[in-house]
């Protein structure tokens, strides 16, 4: 969509250059296709990802951002991602979710993997949830996975996709890099999830909004 390389985000400070490492080739068939990094991405993308995905990568972390065009309106997306309680709505990785809270900000969450993953469980705290501007972060604060010190943001933005209301998606993130690992290595895996979910996001989306479109106004009677 936005190009063929995997250029990293150092959030911040540049939208395309690698706060992460440096940069491979995502190749491939099917949902790999289509490119989400950065890479190409437009003044009004970049100046969301410098206001809302300000992360700051210490050594041996590895950040990134990826962006997901849906052409479904920002309502209908929202209504998915903000759901803390309910990842499995979009995540084709998550089998069920418990919440230990209220879905205030400091919930935290016991999120079911399916297999196929290298871990079964992940639990997740609720760090900021904004229904105004649209922003959902989230910090992974245990489980049976090598994913420490992960924080993700998740924002949501208007646009029209051929003439129709539509979604701009960025999804960021900061994560250690583990022992055995390079910065490559780490971010590759965790950008292959994240492109999974907004594939899936997307899917979703854009089949409520036909589903909403398909609907007759009220009070309208079909011709016969």
């Amino acid at each position: 969509m936005l190009g063929e390389s995997r250029a990293r985000a150092s959030i911040g400070v540049t939208a395309v250059v690698g706060g992460g490492g440096g940069s491979g080739d995502g190749g491939g068939a099917g949902w790999w296709d289509d490119d989400m990094s950065l890479t190409g991405c437009r003044a009004m993308e970049t100046e969301f990802v410098r206001r809302y995905h300000r992360h700051e990568p210490r050594e041996n972390q590895c950040s990134s951002a990826l962006i997901k065009h849906i052409k479904a309106p920002i309502h209908l997306v929202w209504s998915l991602v903000r759901r803390f309680d309910q990842p499995e709505k979009y995540k084709p990785f998550v089998s069920g979710c418990v919440v230990q809270g209220d879905m205030e900000i400091g919930s935290v969450r016991q999120v079911n993997v399916k297999t196929g993953l290298p871990a079964t469980t992940s639990t997740e705290r609720l760090e900021f949830l904004d229904d105004d501007e649209h922003v959902l972060s989230i910090k992974i604060v245990g489980g049976d996975h090598r994913l420490k010190n992960y924080s993700s943001v998740v924002t949501l933005h208007p646009e029209n996709i051929d003439e129709r209301p539509g979604t701009l998606v960025i999804e960021s993130f900061v994560v250690d890099v583990p022992d055995g690992n390079t910065e490559d290595d780490t971010c590759f895996f965790i950008e292959a999830l994240i492109k999974c979910n907004l594939k899936s996001l997307a899917d979703v989306s854009e089949h409520l909004a036909l589903q909403n479109r398909a609907e007759p106004i009220e009070g309208h009677q079909a011709c016969v």
